[in-house]
Order: structure tokens, then C-alpha cells, then sequence
């Protein structure tokens, strides 16, 4: 009897701990369920427009908030969830990241929170009011919008720290899989997104590595070679690293297609781009994208609304800032 009764004791111990286990896989930022269209329709029912506005305004001022935008948008979600912890200011911020250094747009964002606290206060967080940013940033570009789910809440914890696991520059294709599918995002949702590089530029620091024979390694063959002359050209070695290079050659602030076929021309800039067009897990995505008839709009918005569900705080969990820039 007592033999039994240890081995019913270990049972129940290990089903607890595969319950914790399971418990804990499953608690990793991923989409889910809370925001919803139309969420400040009765509360604060030109949210959107003034959103609209002020992001219309930011962009006829410097059009180089569109990509910055769209991308601080990647980075908070990516970061912890789309709380807008990456607008939060301080020392060992999230904005003070390596990768978030260079972001543009973050008086943009206040403009519009300013705005908002007048018309509405304290309803609209800050997280929402990015997201609908990001899809402003798109739209103005040329591009097509969707619409936002809303909703979230913000956060109030912003660590450099945590931005530590960001997509690079150099990160091969089975390292973007692992970093987006932590989140629940799959393969054709990393090669969509990272369409979003048909906007915006890249320093020279970024890539010169793959310019140059610096560690007795030739330039990176999968460049093409009068590719590699221009970007030699405009990074040359010893130059500035933050020259700025359009990331979609010859279409770098229109919202279209043409990044998917520089891809497949050897004329991606970045490495983590380039890689998409020659490992076989992304190429037919690349292709499909690039096809004439293609759903890279359709199938952007799609995956736009997936990421920015990411471990979303809603209810009664996070807050309203009054100012996006400091908690509460």
C-alpha cells in the first residue's frame, strides 16, 4: 500500500510539473485576443482621426517618420508586446537600445497623445496610438491600410535589456524563424513583414561588413556585382558609418513591390534581407510576393494585425499615460 500510494504521489508531482512546464511555454508574448475595431468608437470617437492627422502632419514635415514609424512599431511589439514601452524616455530605456537609437518619430506620437488628452483624456493609450501610426505610416507611402484592432493598454516597464533579441542585420533565415515564431508568428508572416524594408534606409555601419575584405573573407558573393560597386560607393571603407542607404534600391520611399525583386537581383542590402531570396525555406515566398499579381498588401495588413496583438495589455491589467514618454 505504501508503495502505491508514493507512486500516486510522484504522478500527481509530475503532472503538476508538466502542467508548469506547459504553463510557462505557453506564457510567452504571442497573439491574443483583447483588442477589437471600433474600441474608442463611443468613447473617444475621433481617436483615429486625430491620430491621422497628426501623422500627416509629421510626414509633411520630414517623410522620414514613415519608416521610423512602422518601425517602432515592430520594435515594441517585439519587445515585451505592442504596450509602447519603446516610447518610455530615460536612462537604460528601450530607446536608448542599439537598435532603437536611430528611430524616428517619437514627437510625432506626443503630438498626437497631446491631442487626444485634450479631446478624450485619459482613454487612448499609447500603444494604440502607434499601431494606428504604423498603418498611417504605410498608407501615406503609397501603400494600402487595413484596419487597426485597439484596445491595448500600456505598460510600464521599458528596459534596454529586453531589447536584446531584436531581429539584426545579420541574423540568417532560421534565426528570424526563431525569433519570430517565439511569438507566434510564422515563416510567411517573417518574410511579409520584413517587406516592410520597401521604406526606409540603413546606415553603412550596418552592412559594411559585407562590402569589403576586412577578415580575409571576400565581399559577400550572393551581392550583384554592379550592386556591390554603388554600395562600395557610397560606404566606401573608411567613410562615414551613418551614411544613410535606402534599403529598396531605386524605390526607397514608395510603398510597392520592387524590395522583393531587388531581392531576387542580389540587391538586397542587408544580409538578414539577401538571405530571404537564397535559403529554399523563403525563397517561394519572395517569389510570390514579387509576382505581378501579387497579395503583399493584403497579406502585409493580415500579418500587421497578427503582431500587433503580441502580448497586449488590456482590461484591467497596465495604464493610460498621460504623456507616452514616462509612466504615470
Amino acid at each position: 500500500m505504501g508503495l502505491v500510494r508514493s507512486l500516486c504521489l510522484f504522478i500527481t508531482f509530475l503532472s503538476c510539473l508538466i502542467i508548469s512546464v506547459h504553463g510557462q511555454a505557453t506564457a510567452r508574448p504571442g497573439p491574443v485576443s483583447g483588442t477589437r475595431i471600433g474600441f474608442y468608437l463611443t468613447t473617444c470617437p475621433r481617436a483615429e482621426t486625430i491620430v491621422r492627422n497628426a501623422v500627416n502632419a509629421g510626414f509633411s514635415s520630414d517623410p522620414r517618420i514613415a519608416p521610423g514609424i512602422l518601425r517602432m512599431h515592430f520594435h515594441d511589439c517585439f519587445v515585451q508586446g505592442c504596450d509602447g514601452s519603446i516610447l518610455i524616455s530615460g536612462a537604460n530605456t528601450e530607446r536608448t537600445a542599439g537598435p532603437n537609437v536611430n528611430l524616428r518619430g517619437f514627437e510625432v506620437i506626443d503630438n498626437a497623445k497631446t491631442q487626444l488628452e485634450a479631446a478624450c483624456p485619459g482613454v487612448v493609450s499609447c500603444a494604440d496610438i502607434l499601431a494606428l501610426a504604423a498603418r498611417d505610416t504605410v498608407i501615406l507611402t503609397q501603400g494600402t491600410g487595413w484596419q487597426v484592432p485597439t484596445g491595448r493598454r500600456d505598460g510600464r516597464v521599458s528596459l534596454a535589456s529586453n531589447a536584446n533579441n531584436l531581429p539584426g542585420p545579420r541574423d540568417s533565415v532560421a534565426v528570424q524563424q526563431q525569433k519570430f515564431s517565439a511569438l507566434g508568428l510564422n515563416t510567411r508572416d517573417l518574410v511579409v513583414l520584413v517587406g516592410g524594408h520597401t521604406i526606409g534606409t540603413a546606415g553603412c555601419g550596418v552592412f559594411r561588413n559585407r562590402l569589403f575584405n576586412t577578415t580575409g573573407q571576400p565581399a559577400d558573393p550572393t551581392i550583384d556585382p554592379t550592386f556591390l560597386a554603388q554600395l562600395q560607393t557610397q560606404c566606401p571603407q573608411n567613410g562615414d558609418a551613418s551614411v544613410r542607404v535606402d534599403l529598396d534600391t531605386g524605390s526607397g520611399t514608395t510603398w510597392d513591390t520592387s524590395y522583393y525583386n531587388n531581392l531576387s537581383r542580389g540587391r538586397g542590402v542587408l544580409q538578414s534581407d539577401q538571405v530571404l531570396w537564397t535559403d529554399p525555406a523563403t525563397r517561394p515566398i519572395v517569389q510570390q510576393l514579387m509576382a505581378p499579381r501579387s497579395t503583399f498588401n493584403v497579406e502585409f495588413a493580415r500579418s500587421m494585425v497578427r503582431m500587433s496583438n503580441i502580448g497586449v495589455v488590456t482590461g484591467a491589467n497596465g495604464e493610460i499615460r498621460r504623456v507616452c514618454s514616462a509612466v504615470n
